[in-house]
């Protein structure tokens, strides 16, 4: 059975369960399938099943078990993830309860409703003692990949200069503010948020760490609330008031930041599984196309063949979205703003 597990993290994960069960046997031990940079089992002790994660022993700008299990903590202390049993970050290992999830699509009170309490439980995570930041902001973070990305061999050279001259405007035009920094999860796609046929978790906190307030609500409006009903459903309940003008422009420059951030970790594991295969064009699947490919079983998340295909898709999503007329006015009512910002979160003026 743990055979199954990683020869070189075996001798750990048998400690782990030492620590966690003692003696108790562990029958039931099987591959969770979607994680692009964790191994995932779920395991059974004394009839009741358990989540078994082991973190990719890689280190980089936002991977670190240190803060990751602690602001996995804090989000288990505010209810808002599920219980923990173990925690080291050393060894990068977690033993979670495992929650049996339901599909979105069978939330009770459908898009709406899901957007309106997506919106609450996002209010709920910045409300909590602030999680740890990173050695660099998040443009700095994401200029960073974006580096990483361009030097990796994986595009032909020029194929991504139009997207780093709009992310440098988009970059030069945020209005950053590390005062305002709330704590962030940096990864709300639907995959991380589970459903267990009463409420809503969130799961997966590797990325997590003090950010912008946008950047959930942000990521949440790419994969949950994209039509304009549900982005307002989402906004007024994470708010509690209606959004303002500069909110709404912020907004419109966040989701542009996340794509870049999706595009370029996407990219990244691609180049890492086949570095020699270069791609010259980013004709994709629309981002619909992309998750019925994953939902029919023709793309399997975490696999090199989903992340090229997800790196040219947000890539191409973003340079979409460079294109459109809102992407310059909200350039410029933030441009001709005088402060930082305004209306930054819940009860948050910056």
């Amino acid at each position: 059975m743990f055979d199954l597990i990683p020869a070189d993290r075996r001798a750990a994960v048998r400690s782990a369960l030492v620590a966690t069960f003692g003696a108790s046997p562990v029958p039931v031990l099987q591959p969770v399938t979607g994680g692009a940079s964790a191994l995932i089992y779920r395991i059974e002790v004394a009839g009741r099943p358990y989540l078994l994660r082991l973190e990719s022993l890689q280190r980089d700008e936002v991977r670190d078990p240190q803060r990751a299990y602690l602001c996995m903590r804090r989000a288990v202390d505010a209810g808002i993830a599920p219980a923990v049993h173990h925690a080291d970050p050393v060894a990068g290992i977690a033993i979670l309860d495992f929650l049996a999830a339901r599909p979105l699509s069978d939330y009770p009170t459908g898009p709406d409703g899901l957007a309106r309490d997506l919106g609450t439980l996002a209010a709920r995570l910045q409300a909590t003692q602030t999680f740890p930041s990173v050695a660099i902001d998040y443009p700095a973070m994401l200029a960073s990949l974006f580096d990483r990305v361009q030097a990796s061999g994986l595009f032909v050279a020029g194929l991504l200069d139009r997207h780093r001259e709009g992310f440098e405007r988009i970059r030069e035009a945020y209005p950053w503010d590390d005062r305002s920094l709330v704590s962030s999860h940096n990864d709300l796609h639907p995959e991380n948020i589970l459903f267990d046929g009463e409420r809503l978790w969130l799961i997966d906190w590797e990325t997590a760490h003090a950010n912008d307030p946008l950047l959930d609500v942000a990521v949440l409006t790419m994969f949950l609330a994209a039509s304009p009903n549900l982005e307002e459903a989402l906004l007024c309940a994470w708010l509690g008031r209606a959004p303002d003008e500069a909110l709404r422009a912020r907004l419109i420059l966040m989701r542009q930041l996340a794509r870049i951030f999706y595009a370029c970790a996407s990219a990244l594991h691609a180049a890492t599984a086949e570095p020699e295969a270069r791609l010259n064009d980013l004709t994709a699947l629309t981002p619909l196309g992309f998750r019925a490919a994953v939902a029919a079983g023709r793309l399997a998340l975490g696999t090199p063949q989903a992340q090229r295909v997800g790196c040219k898709v947000s890539f191409r999503t973003f340079l979409e979205g460079l294109a459109k007329p809102a992407f310059e006015e909200a350039l410029l009512t933030l441009r001709s703003s005088s402060g930082p910002g305004t209306s930054a979160g819940p009860g948050r003026t910056t």
